[in-house]
């Protein structure tokens, strides 16, 4: 089950995970894999089986839809390799949440 906490612009969590997935089958359909179950405990590196590059489109689109407060960039840069590694989906969503929420001040 999915905690609702929502952003200051209301997206909820849940909502930031149906993006990510949309976002991800998308990157994945190009791969031509297609119906890969995305939950908020997929693992990026070991269920999705992407690459840091895969990550770097992530990020482009979610900039494209959040705008440039949701910077997958920065989050990055401050985890180390072993945490990007095992980067869950959901973990992910929540970083959505938390940085739309954060952006309030900065409006």
């Amino acid at each position: 089950m999915v905690a609702e906490t929502a952003a200051v612009d209301g997206t909820t969590t849940e909502e930031a995970l149906a993006e990510l997935t949309r976002i991800l089958t998308e990157i994945l359909d190009g791969y031509g894999l297609d119906g890969v179950e995305i939950t908020m405990t997929t693992v990026f590196h070991d269920d999705l089986e992407l690459e840091s590059v895969d990550l770097v489109t992530v990020g482009a689109r979610l900039a494209e839809r959040y705008g440039k407060q949701v910077n997958l960039a920065a989050y990055l840069a401050e985890k180390e390799l072993t945490e990007v590694i095992g980067l869950q989906v959901g973990e992910l969503a929540d970083f959505v949440v938390a940085s739309l929420r954060g952006s309030a001040g900065e409006q």
